[in-house]
């Protein structure tokens, strides 16, 4: 696979699509009340940074594969949202790939920590597998978050 990372760019109508494929993904693992993925509007908002994993190889242009965001949470703290590869092409490196260019550009603006919260159903052990292998460990709700059965909170200091 030919992939690269760039940041998002909105006016791609493929984005909107991917982000929606997201949502409803995620739709029937748990309560609205705990589903804290972010639509296209919430991707948009200052603080938030977006990028996108780009197979190259597509006849019709590059196509999206993975998707990856940072949000800050407060001065030097910030959380990893929207992360989402393609069912098609899971179990290729993509979500490690993105993974990685998260955290060095965390690094790069001297964030100083990484926090995030994905799903504590079996549907989400995937990723709770990728971050606990880059060094990710269980925390406390952080920010705006509250205790939540269905949810799983990890942070890493960089």
């Amino acid at each position: 696979m030919l992939l690269r990372i760039e940041r998002a760019d909105f006016a791609d109508p493929g984005l909107s699509v991917f982000l929606q494929a997201h949502l409803d993904d995620i739709a029937p693992t748990a309560p609205a009340e705990s589903r804290h993925a972010l639509d296209l509007t919430g991707l948009r908002k200052p603080g938030v940074r977006l990028w996108v994993a780009l197979d190259g190889r597509a006849l019709d242009g590059p196509a999206i594969v993975g998707t990856g965001a940072l949000a800050t949470v407060e001065p030097g703290h910030e959380e990893i949202k929207s992360m989402r590869t393609d069912p098609r092409h899971r179990g290729r490196g993509i979500a490690t790939v993105m993974l990685d260019h998260l955290l060095a550009d965390a690094r790069a603006r001297g964030v100083r920590r990484v926090s995030l919260e994905t799903g504590s159903m079996e549907f989400f052990a995937a990723a709770r597998a990728l971050y606990a292998k880059a060094g990710f460990v269980g925390c406390a709700p952080f920010g705006n978050y509250r205790d939540d059965p269905n949810s799983t909170f990890m942070t890493k200091v960089l």
